[in-house]
Formats: C-alpha cells, sequence, structure tokens
C-alpha cells in the first residue's frame, strides 16, 4: 500500500485519521505544521499528502503550491471546516486532488485516499482567483462549490436543481464568471414569467412586422447572449410546443427570429434552472427527455437551507453587514444568540431569499437583529412549508365564529403568547382576554412572558 502524509495541527483529528488509514494498510507519517510537512517531504517519499487548509502561519494552499514544483509530486487532499467557493476554486487552481469538508466519515476519507492513488486523470484548466459570490461552508455547500470548479470551465450545458430561494441564479453567474464564456454577456431569461405566447421572440428575437406589435426588429435572449451565457430559470414551466423549439436550437445553435427564414448561429453556454422534479415530469409527459437530457449534461442541486442550519449564523452576519451598508443604517446591532437560536428552528421554505428578507425587516424595524420578541412576530407571520391549499368553496360561518377561529390560529402561531397575539391582532391585551372569555377558549400553551399579569 502507499505511504501517506497527515497534516494538521488537531491533534484528534491527526490521528483519528492516521489511524483509519493505516487501518486500510497505508503506511502514514504524522505532522502538526506546514513547516514539520515540509521537513518529512525533504527526507520520505510520499504518495498522497492529506493536509488541513487551516494552520498556524502558513496554510495548506501554500503547502499544495510548493508540491507542485516537487519532480514527482504526490496526490493532494486538502481538508477544512470553513470550506468556500473561494478555497474549493483555489484547491482546483492549484492542483489538489480533492477537497473534503470537516466532519467527514472515516470510511469516506478511505474511499476518497484509495481513488486519488488511482491513475491520475487528465489535469483540471486553471481556474482564476474568485470573489465572493457565496456564503457558508457547511459539507452540502462544499459539494456545490466543488461541482462549480469542476464544471465550470468546460462548455457544456448545466441544469442547476433546488428550491426557490436557494441561489440557483448565483451558481449561473459563478457558471459564467469562471467560465471561456467569462468575458461575453450574462442574460437571464425568466421562463416561468412570461408568457408562451412571448417567449418565443423574448428568447428568439423577431423581424420587424412578424406580428401585430412587431413595429421593429428585436434581438433576442440567445442572440444578444452571443460569446456568453444564458440563463433560463424556471425551465421546468415552458410548454410541449417550446421545448421543441427549444431543443431544435441545443441541436444546431443557430437562432432563427420570428418572421425570418435566415437562421443566425451563435456561440452561448446554456445554464437552465427549475424548482420542480423534472424526472417526475418527464414520466409523466409533461417534459421531453430528450430536451432533458440536453439540458442536463451536467447537474448541480442545491441544498434547501434547513439542511444547512449550520450556515445561518454567517449567513446572518453577511446580510447584516450587506443591508445595512445598503440602506444607510449606521451602526446596527448583530443578532444575539437567542435569535440565531430561533432562526435556526425556523424551517425556511422561501429559503435563503427568505432568510435576508426577515434580517431585512429586522434592521427597518429595531436597527439590529436583538430584538427576539420582534424576530417571534415576523417568524409568525412568515408561510409555512407545505400548507394545506384552502378549500376552493370554503363553508360559510357567522362572524363571531370566524372571529374565534382567527384569534385561535394567532394564538397557536405565538405559541399562546397573548401579549405578542394581541399586537398581530391589533387589540389591547385586555380585550382579547375579553374575547377569549367570551368564546370559551383556554389556551393550554399559553406563554405569557416575564412580568406580563
Amino acid at each position: 500500500m502507499a505511504k501517506v502524509l497527515v497534516v494538521d495541527d488537531d491533534a484528534g483529528i491527526r490521528e483519528m485519521a492516521s489511524l483509519a488509514l493505516e487501518k486500510a494498510g497505508h503506511q502514514v507519517l504524522r505532522a502538526a505544521s506546514i513547516a514539520s510537512a515540509r521537513r518529512l517531504l525533504a527526507e520520505e517519499t510520499v504518495a498522497l499528502v492529506l493536509c488541513d487548509i487551516y494552520l498556524p502561519g502558513e496554510n495548506g494552499l501554500e503547502l499544495l503550491a510548493d508540491i507542485q514544483k516537487l519532480p514527482h509530486a504526490p496526490k493532494v487532499i486538502l481538508m477544512t471546516a470553513r470550506g468556500s467557493l473561494e478555497t474549493a476554486l483555489d484547491a482546483t487552481r492549484l492542483g489538489a486532488h480533492d477537497y473534503l469538508a470537516k466532519p467527514f466519515d472515516l470510511r469516506e476519507l478511505v474511499a476518497v485516499v484509495e481513488k486519488a492513488l488511482q491513475p491520475p486523470p487528465p489535469p483540471a484548466p486553471a481556474l482564476p482567483p474568485m470573489p465572493g459570490l457565496f456564503v457558508g461552508s457547511h459539507p452540502s455547500m462544499v459539494e456545490v462549490y466543488k461541482a462549480i470548479a469542476r464544471v465550470a470551465p468546460l462548455p457544456v450545458p448545466v441544469l442547476v436543481l433546488g428550491e426557490t430561494g436557494t441561489g440557483k441564479e448565483l451558481v449561473a453567474k459563478a457558471l459564467h464568471q469562471y467560465s471561456p464564456f467569462a468575458t461575453g454577456p450574462f442574460v437571464a431569461v425568466n421562463c416561468g414569467a412570461i408568457p408562451d405566447s412571448l417567449l418565443e421572440s423574448e428568447l428568439f428575437g423577431h423581424k420587424k412586422g412578424a406580428f401585430t406589435d412587431a413595429h421593429t426588429d428585436r434581438k433576442g435572449a440567445l442572440a444578444s447572449a452571443d460569446g456568453g451565457t444564458v440563463f433560463l430559470d424556471e425551465i421546468g414551466e415552458v410548454s410541449p410546443a417550446f421545448q421543441v423549439k427549444l431543443l431544435r436550437f441545443l441541436q444546431d445553435s443557430l437562432v432563427r427570429p420570428l418572421g425570418s427564414d435566415k437562421p443566425i448561429p451563435v456561440r452561448v453556454r446554456v445554464v437552465a434552472a427549475t424548482n420542480r422534479d423534472l424526472v417526475a415530469q418527464v414520466k409523466e409527459g409533461k417534459f421531453r427527455a430528450d430536451l432533458y437530457y440536453r439540458l442536463a449534461a451536467y447537474e448541480i442541486r442545491l441544498p434547501p437551507l434547513r439542511a444547512r442550519a449550520s450556515d445561518i449564523p454567517e449567513l446572518v452576519e453577511h446580510f447584516r453587514q450587506k443591508i445595512t451598508a445598503e440602506l444607510g443604517l449606521g451602526e446596527t446591532l448583530p443578532a444575539t444568540e437567542e435569535v440565531l437560536a430561533m432562526l435556526a428552528q425556523h424551517p425556511w421554505p422561501g429559503n435563503v431569499r427568505e432568510l435576508e428578507q426577515v434580517v431585512r425587516r429586522m434592521l427597518i424595524n429595531t436597527r439590529g437583529l436583538a430584538d427576539a420578541q420582534e424576530l417571534g412576530r415576523l417568524l409568525a407571520l412568515a408561510p409555512t412549508r407545505n400548507q394545506p391549499s384552502p378549500s376552493p368553496e370554503p363553508a360559510l360561518t357567522s362572524l363571531e365564529e370566524a372571529e374565534r377561529s382567527h384569534i385561535l390560529e394567532v394564538l397557536s402561531r405565538v405559541g399562546g403568547n397573548r401579549s405578542q397575539a394581541a399586537r398581530l391582532l391589533g387589540i389591547d391585551r385586555k380585550t382579547l382576554a375579553r374575547k377569549l372569555k367570551r368564546f370559551g377558549i383556554n389556551f393550554e400553551n399559553e406563554s405569557t412572558g416575564e412580568g406580563e399579569p
């Protein structure tokens, strides 16, 4: 088996990884610093280096750069608890074989090392340094960063999947920025917001007189994006008839404006996105299988915010600084532990976009993120995930029954807190108490809060 060097200043992780690799049959050398690793590399020939990125003094990226200069450079796998798109891109650019997010499963570590020790694939194209586009270092986001780094330089269509508000357009912009098309335009089209009758003109353009309101020639989004990237958002909403036209373009790269019989060749990178299950739509006959396979030459799936709750504190602070500067609010208070705990428990059906909206509203209302009561009010007003649709013809009730039902719903949403419920209902607490008595409501989960009578 192979000789492996493990470099990490955390003795527990260093030893745990070393023992797992020794158990798998490898000979393992250990180093607690970059300086110690350099000494061992000068004395020993190793097949692979497993190195943490953030070490005291120098970092793992610097060691990686030095290793690449060696005559017989070993493979390098970097690991970190603070993963980002920037470090993933830098690692790829400098020639790292892989990039692991801590904490990792030891079986995953051994599998990654075994794979790295196989004959090497062709070297990846160089990627430029990257300014921050994404926030978060959860392992699921690190996988997204790695996927972007792998496919960005390649001229293939990419399908970005994820719930509303997860950042699909950010992925498209990153793919554009670090692709051979980066010097060209980035053109975004929301396919779900444009009626099908207008979408063909929007994408392919039209000639003067092609239809009633076509008073001048118009270049479509595909021709406008020539030499760059076109981002087709909500691609799952387009009709079967339009799918045929889009498929034809993906096959021959020719744009045919409405009212013209002269096709125009364009060179454009296509990135599409949807929050729908396109595979299910293909099975149901709602989406063409051949178009799906054309668009999904490579897929990137974004995790929902609830699946990476550990990123919420970093996202909240990022949004606080960003929104404070945008709105010119001056000094604003950062989030307290209580506020962060409440945010971590929210299901976030609107994902990162919803979180940004909540942070913005809190900053406007309280000039900070320290008021847990205000946050509770905002979260109580938020839509809930998988909320059942109302009946199209609800049963009619008396005004008194409707009022009683509404009061119960508000109390339930605020956990029984009568003061908060009264504020949401626009009445004082004594009025609410009288209504509860009149309607015979005895809310068991009541939480009156400190100092309430």
